[in-house]
């Protein structure tokens, strides 16, 4: 996020969403604005995805906020084409939050509420965490620019897909170099 989508203000999701309106609004960190976003939302999961879920997500949105916070005063990050920032962006949240998703946790944010909903109605979680975001960007284009919205929406396209692809993915049987079984023979 702090590589590819923010140098451009573009949210990854409607976490990061709002810690843009709140920097923008109130002049607050990027990665405070994150915590603060996700605050709710933690007390949320622990009712609904129970103890161990809220500290892996816990652990996930501070390194995240942290990571955020150091790269944003610590480097000087290059602009590079925004199609590219873009797509890269978009595939690495997407790796990231699907992995988060996978093993039992998430990165926050919408994430929280869009995996409730996933849950209960047996959807897909990327395409739940498209639709929510999608509220996140408008009121985002609004403030900043309205050309975000487009932006946000073609990453969060990307990165929907790409947590979808890591949530249904199974190892296929027929890769035995990634299978210990092949060490017994």
């Amino acid at each position: 996020m702090s590589i590819f989508l923010f140098p451009h203000n573009i949210p990854s999701g409607g976490g990061a969403g709002l810690a843009i309106l709140m920097n923008h609004f109130l002049g607050l960190p990027l990665g405070f604005g994150l915590w603060l976003a996700n605050a709710i939302f933690l007390l949320f999961a622990v009712n609904y995805f129970g103890f161990t879920w809220t500290v892996k997500t816990i652990c996930s949105v501070g390194i995240t906020a942290t990571t955020v916070s150091i790269l944003k005063t610590s480097l000087i990050l290059p602009h590079w084409l925004l199609p590219m920032d873009l797509l890269f962006g978009g595939i690495f949240y997407g790796i990231g939050v699907g992995i988060l998703v996978r093993v039992g946790a998430s990165s926050g944010g919408m994430v929280v509420p869009a995996l409730m909903i996933a849950k209960w109605k047996n959807w897909n979680p990327g395409r739940v965490i498209f639709l929510i975001n999608f509220c996140i960007f408008i009121i985002t284009s609004l403030v900043i620019d309205y050309k975000i919205v487009i932006f946000a929406i073609l990453c969060q396209y990307i990165s929907s897909n790409v947590i979808d692809f890591i949530y249904h993915f199974r190892m296929k049987k027929w890769i035995p170099i990634f299978q210990p079984s092949w060490l017994k023979k």
